[in-house]
């Protein structure tokens, strides 16, 4: 007899192999370690022996095998026996990033994002509107067309006219050229709080979702601590977290330069911090002072912030801190550039990033 089986459904148990489930764990720990195998392998190995991820018929050994043989790690060169993640890994991270912080990408509330105004693009929307000269045919709808036709005409004498014609509502969509700047200054872990990886996390899903959703934008990643200077997509995983201050200055001075070398006449920066700037280079020297908002450094901040407005660069903060000088600085910042700011919990991060990128893209026509 042919029938149904039904059994205990167990929460976060319903789909996947035991390699599938070691792998996301094991991917967490890249990030955390910054991309070091061997003590991303040691922590998952003690997480192992403590919840019994493993069994009898796949281990350990088994995994890291299978890591092997699936091209996610390699060896860094013949003289060097230890592991790294290859090209095929960093692509599976920002992959994994995406779908952990930008998961409402294809489920998401009504009223998440601004109204915006229909026109000649190349984004469909669900409205229909008349057809006017010069709107692309790709865009006919044809049911309703040929319905029109039938009602005005009739069907024994069946013609199509343009009063006939229907075409679906587009949103006019705009390149626009990014530049993602990261605080990597020592206040990132302060205090043993870790707020480097989820503005890891956040960077490697906003490049993974604009090289994939709009290949034809450009995207350039900078870190700013005592100085600031670009990085590759493919060594987000990596980023460590140093002995620096935080020079703000240095990293719009770069931002600006990498947005001047772009045609595209819609620029934005977006820009991750969790401190005041507390740094700035006068000649070869550096001039750094950690306490309270320091008048030197905060003038030159701020006049890089009008600079950008008057080039019609908005920039946008995510500050992932509650340092009250932080947010008097922020405060300045934002109406001088007259930009956006987010006070945002490092959980709230990836919405409020992706949610702004998404409002800046959509240009109505």
């Amino acid at each position: 007899m042919i029938g149904w089986r039904y059994s205990e459904f167990v929460p976060g148990d319903e789909t996947g192999s035991t390699f599938d489930k070691l792998l996301k764990i094991f991917q967490e720990l890249l990030v955390y370690t910054s991309g070091d195998v061997s003590e991303a392998l040691s922590w998952l190995t003690q997480l192992d022996k403590e919840y019994d991820l493993t069994n009898d018929e796949y281990g350990m050994a088994d995994f890291i095998q299978d890591l092997i043989d699936k091209g996610y790690i390699q060896q860094k060169d013949s003289r060097d026996p230890n592991f790294v993640p290859s090209a095929k890994m960093e692509i599976a991270l920002r992959k994994k990033a995406l779908e952990d912080i930008f998961g409402d990408i294809k489920k998401t509330k009504r009223g998440n994002h601004n109204t915006r105004h229909g026109g000649k693009g190349d984004e469909f929307t669900s409205d229909l509107r008349p057809y006017e000269f010069g709107d692309p045919l790709d865009n006919l709808a044809i049911s309703e067309t040929l319905r029109n036709a039938q009602i005005n005409h009739g069907i024994d004498n069946f013609q199509l006219s343009q009063d006939d014609l229907e075409v679906y509502e587009t949103y006019y969509q705009s390149q626009t050229s990014t530049v993602l700047m990261i605080d990597i200054s020592h206040s990132m872990i302060l205090y043993g709080e870790d707020r480097i990886t989820p503005a890891k996390k956040v960077a490697m899903a906003l490049s993974e979702f604009i090289t994939t959703r709009y290949p034809k934008d450009t995207l350039d990643i900078l870190v700013f601590g005592n100085d600031a200077w670009t990085i590759d997509i493919k060594d987000l995983p990596y980023l460590q977290v140093g002995p620096y201050h935080t020079n703000t200055v240095a990293g719009l001075e770069l931002a600006m330069d990498l947005l001047r070398r772009r045609k595209n006449p819609n620029k934005q920066i977006f820009m991750i911090t969790d401190g005041k700037p507390t740094c700035i280079k006068k000649g070869k020297r550096y001039y750094k002072n950690s306490f309270g908002l320091d008048r030197k450094i905060l003038n030159r901040t701020l006049a890089l912030a009008g600079s950008c407005r008057k080039l019609q660069i908005p920039i946008t903060t995510f500050m992932i801190a509650r340092d009250p000088y932080l947010v008097q600085f922020v405060d300045q910042f934002t109406r001088v550039n007259n930009g956006k700011a987010f006070y945002s919990s490092l959980q709230g991060l990836g919405e409020f990033i992706f949610r702004d990128y998404k409002n800046n893209k959509k240009r109505g026509r």
